[in-house]
């Protein structure tokens, strides 16, 4: 095997670069770190570099020399800045949080580490992962590697843009209503939200109840060999799920014949999509239909998603901002500290309705009799980076997340898959969906998809 770019390699093919001794850990890293050189002064999806990385791949090389090696030894990995690594600050893309490095790993960097992966930096958020353009005071503007003048997505635009443009095989980042899934989208990449309890979180931040963290990388079999890195129970999270560890590629090329697949046409509201959003939808199922599914029409009788949602979003940043001592709070952005007054005085009588209404959806798609849905990810390409945005609530279910809330507010895995480029040679994509807990499904659905893409 002839490595010429070990930063062009995805996860799978780098382990077995590095088992047959054609790249070493230390020959991938230097091919990542060289490549953000070159390119990160202009997409900015770092928020910080991790100074052990070097170290940390050294004794990969050495497990690999040993024989000692481990499922994601030698992989470089970023980790999104809402999520705490040990010795570097969380800053969460806020002028209004301290610089002091965290004292410890949270869940999933821990488990992270134990699988062997070299992580290479923290990556990029919207302030407090609040919004979908991937900006934030703290680092400023990180653009999309398709097109500079535009946006990557958020709120984990970092991890994205970097998936993009090859800083690395794997990302992870966070997904309260989008955040995954939106940015993976608009910069043309695989971006998974698990279930809900999948992969264990702590601390836990703006959107707890709906919130989760999953993968963003090149291909459908990095994410499934990510995802089986980050899942498992773990005490500091009591929601997450209490299972013995599980291996996501498993069964990812068992295609998809014999599958019920839906096309989701509306997310309990009338959620705009362009044509080219719906005809990567239509090439979905027709792909699907070539590789033996049945392909019919998923009509449950749902709830205002993007009203549901707006509550949880609006109180939960209310809450964060709040938070914030008084002193400080004048540091973040004006668009949110103003979002955060607008839904500061949201009744719980309001939030035990939204609940309601949370589960009544989940009940409805539970009665679904489809292996897998099939929607929009995102209602139209990335937006310009400049784009103004006069009201977030608007923009929230009207150009941000329409496609993507409804699954947060169930808590079923949902995937973007990457189906082309628009006419302005801008990424589509297609977002998958299964039941709760079936994420395997997804991965598999999404895995025939991309394979008949070719």
């Amino acid at each position: 095997m002839e490595v010429t770019d070990a930063a062009a390699l995805d996860a799978v093919e780098l382990l077995a670069a590095f088992a047959s001794g054609a790249l070493t850990p230390l020959q991938a890293l230097q091919g990542v770190t060289e490549r953000i050189a070159r390119r990160n002064p202009e997409i900015n999806a770092f928020a910080a570099m991790n100074p052990q990385a070097l170290a940390a791949a050294r004794e990969s090389a050495a497990r690999w020399r040993a024989g000692a090696a481990r499922p994601l030894e030698g992989v470089p990995v970023t980790v999104k800045d809402l999520i705490d690594v040990r010795g570097l600050p969380t800053r969460r893309g806020s002028r209004a949080t301290v610089a002091e490095p965290a004292a410890r790993d949270a869940p999933l960097v821990a488990a992270l580490r134990r699988a062997g992966a070299v992580i290479t930096g923290k990556t990029a958020t919207t302030e407090f992962g609040w919004k979908s353009p991937g900006d934030n005071p703290l680092g400023g503007i990180t653009r999309n590697p398709w097109n500079p003048a535009h946006t990557p997505g958020g709120s984990s635009a970092g991890a994205a843009a970097a998936a993009a443009a090859f800083f690395g095989p794997l990302h992870v980042g966070t997904d309260g209503g989008g955040s995954i899934r939106i940015p993976a989208a608009w910069s043309g990449v695989v971006g998974l939200k698990p279930s809900f309890g999948r992969v264990p979180q702590w601390p836990l931040g703006a959107f707890a109840p709906l919130a989760v963290a999953g993968p963003l990388t090149r291909s459908v079999a990095d994410a499934a060999l990510l995802l089986s890195a980050l899942a498992g129970f773990d005490r500091a999270d009591p929601f997450s799920l209490p299972e013995p560890p599980l291996d996501f590629s498993a069964g990812l090329e068992a295609g998809a014949a014999g599958l019920k697949i839906g096309i989701l046409r509306q997310p309990g509201f009338a959620a705009p999509a362009t044509r080219a959003a719906w005809a990567a939808v239509e090439e979905a199922a027709a792909l699907l239909a070539q590789a033996g599914a049945e392909i019919g029409e998923a009509a449950p009788d749902l709830p205002d998603a993007g009203r549901v949602f707006s509550v949880f979003w609006g109180a939960g940043l209310a809450r964060t901002v709040f938070a914030v001592p008084p002193e400080r709070r004048g540091l973040i952005e004006p668009g949110l500290r103003a979002l955060a007054a607008r839904f500061r005085d949201t009744m719980a009588l309001d939030l035990l309705e939204a609940e309601a209404a949370r589960v009544q959806a989940a009940h409805a798609m539970a009665a679904l009799e489809f292996d897998a849905l099939l929607c929009p990810a995102v209602p139209a390409s990335a937006p310009l980076v400049d784009a103004v945005w006069d009201d977030p609530v608007a923009a929230l279910t009207r150009d941000w997340a329409p496609w993507t809330v409804l699954f947060s507010l169930t808590r079923q895995p949902a995937l973007s898959l990457p189906m082309g480029v628009d006419e302005a040679g801008l990424p589509v994509a297609v977002q998958i969906a299964a039941p709760l807990y079936r994420d395997d499904t997804v991965l598999r659905v999404a895995r025939a998809v991309e394979r008949e893409l070719g």
